[in-house]
């Protein structure tokens, strides 16, 4: 999904038979909307600076505007992911709490109901009395990995991790050990590399969660003429036995049918 810069969040409802709006609404349920919206904003990465937005209040239902939100990489993420999926496990803890709390107030009001939407109607999600947004069962394994980005901050007094910028432009953290940080002798910081990690990942999203370094590994990403000609040459080498590669390549191929 292609990030922009307005998302419309609007709560909609009946108190004392009047229509919920700008002019009429309890106070309560005006602070809980408000800090339900700024909580899923922010997600447990903070991805989202309250501070750093604008809000304006609409007419109609009570919706509330808000603009600054075209840097807000993983807010659009799960924005994508729920709306392919009723399952709170792939978005962000704390939005998929926020969910949990509207689907719950909508099944204890049954005219009340949630929406989020933009003004392209890319993003047009409902949560009312309905709706079946919830978690399920997940299977996590224990994976090793590669992963390449740009080492933007490490250490930590208390916590040591890696902060590495990946290609996407997200700054994934990885934990690592004071130990490990203080054998390396090359100075990794802000320069590209190449991380070999353990983690947990997800079976059916591919989600990895819990990542902790093992090695910084040799990250050589442009073109090694010398290397090239080096493996040309072995394979040369390997090969030169073998008068024909092509029919010898097809007649083993005939063998193993």
């Amino acid at each position: 999904m292609h990030p922009v810069n307005e998302l419309r969040f609007a709560i909609s409802d009946r108190i004392n038979g009047v229509e919920v709006g700008p002019r009429h609404v309890p106070l309560s349920l005006l602070g809980d909307f408000q800090k339900e919206v700024s909580d899923f904003l922010k997600g447990s990465n903070r991805d989202v600076d309250p501070a750093e937005v604008l809000v304006s209040v609409e007419e109609g239902s009570l919706a509330l505007v808000v603009t600054g939100l075209i840097a807000a990489s993983t807010l659009w993420v799960d924005l994508e992911r729920i709306q392919s999926s009723i399952s709170l496990n792939y978005i962000d803890a704390k939005r998929a709490a926020v969910f949990d709390r509207w689907q719950t107030a909508a099944r204890q009001h049954l005219h009340r109901k949630y929406q989020i939407a933009d003004a392209a109607a890319l993003v047009r999600i409902t949560v009312d009395s309905s709706s079946d947004f919830r978690k399920f069962d997940e299977i996590w394994v224990q994976v090793e990995k590669y992963l390449t980005g740009r080492i933007v901050d490490l250490g930590g007094k208390t916590r040591a991790n890696v902060h590495l910028e990946t290609e996407d432009g997200s700054v994934l953290v990885v934990a690592a050990t004071q130990e490990l940080l203080v054998q390396e002798e090359q100075n990794r910081l802000y320069r590209p590399a190449l991380l070999h990690i353990s983690a947990e990942e997800n079976l059916h999203t591919g989600i990895l969660r819990n990542h902790r370094l093992l090695a910084f590994e040799a990250h050589q990403p442009a073109y090694d003429e010398n290397e090239f000609q080096q493996m040309v040459a072995r394979g040369t080498a390997a090969w030169a036995d073998v008068p024909n590669a092509t029919e010898w390549l097809e007649n083993l191929r005939g063998s193993a049918q």
